[in-house]
């Protein structure tokens, strides 16, 4: 048995002994071609994502492939890719880590196709999609009520002493409460406080929030779901 799958996945172009053939070249690339597709559709299947980053997955696997083909074993020549990989980050934003990582899997594919094994690209492909499909229905990775978990950014005039100022109305809505930035705003004249919360209930943000905008002035309220990645400054 492990015979017949090492024979079915055992490289179709050897680039070190090999030559390539224009057969060879399109079996490899319309191979990564359909490769990226099908972690491209898994992917949007799975998450939400720009139609620009969902064509760059599909694409990705026959741009690696071919560099591949065409180093051909050189050293030098793979280090002038890397070098030429690496710069991408400086021409791009950077991404999320579900971005980052289907990027390495569609360049690992990619990789596996260049070196004339299309059969094992497909099975890692394959794998990792059935993977990625996994985790997203299960929910790998959550805590139980996220939902309730909260980032809160208040606006308050200069002059109010704000440590403790509303103390009271998070001790009735939230089971915990913390500020965790401070920041002047306006030339000076307002202060952005930023809150990490955690509500007592769901639904209760509006009156809450009504609360806050008697504390505050009236001023500027924004209650968003708790990043998991460090706000800006």
């Amino acid at each position: 048995m492990l015979l017949v799958l090492e024979s079915s996945f055992s490289g179709i172009y050897n680039s070190g002994t090999d030559t390539l053939t224009v057969g060879v070249f399109f079996i490899i690339l319309f191979s990564a071609l359909l490769i990226g597709a099908l972690q491209a559709l898994v992917y949007l299947h799975n998450n939400r994502c720009s139609r620009s980053f969902a064509v760059t997955l599909a694409m990705l696997p026959a741009v690696v492939a071919t560099i591949i083909l065409m180093v051909s074993g050189s050293i030098g020549a793979g280090v002038a890719v890397a070098g030429t990989f690496s710069l991408v980050r400086f021409r791009s934003a950077p991404g999320s880590a579900k971005e980052i990582a289907a990027v390495f899997i569609s360049m690992a594919a990619g990789l596996a196709c260049g070196m004339g094994c299309p059969g094992l690209a497909a099975l890692f492909a394959l794998i990792m999609c059935l993977a990625d499909t996994f985790y997203a229905r299960v929910g790998f990775g959550g805590r139980k009520g996220d939902e309730l978990r909260k980032t809160l950014q208040i606006t308050v005039p200069e002059s109010l002493e704000y440590a403790g100022a509303f103390d009271d109305i998070f001790e009735m809505y939230t089971t915990d409460a913390r500020m965790v930035r401070v920041k002047t705003t306006n030339l000076g004249s307002l202060n952005r406080l930023t809150y990490e919360l955690t509500l007592r209930e769901s639904g209760s943000e509006k009156n809450m929030i009504d609360a806050l905008r008697c504390r505050n002035g009236n001023l500027e309220i924004n209650l968003s779901a708790q990043a998991t990645e460090p706000a800006e400054l």
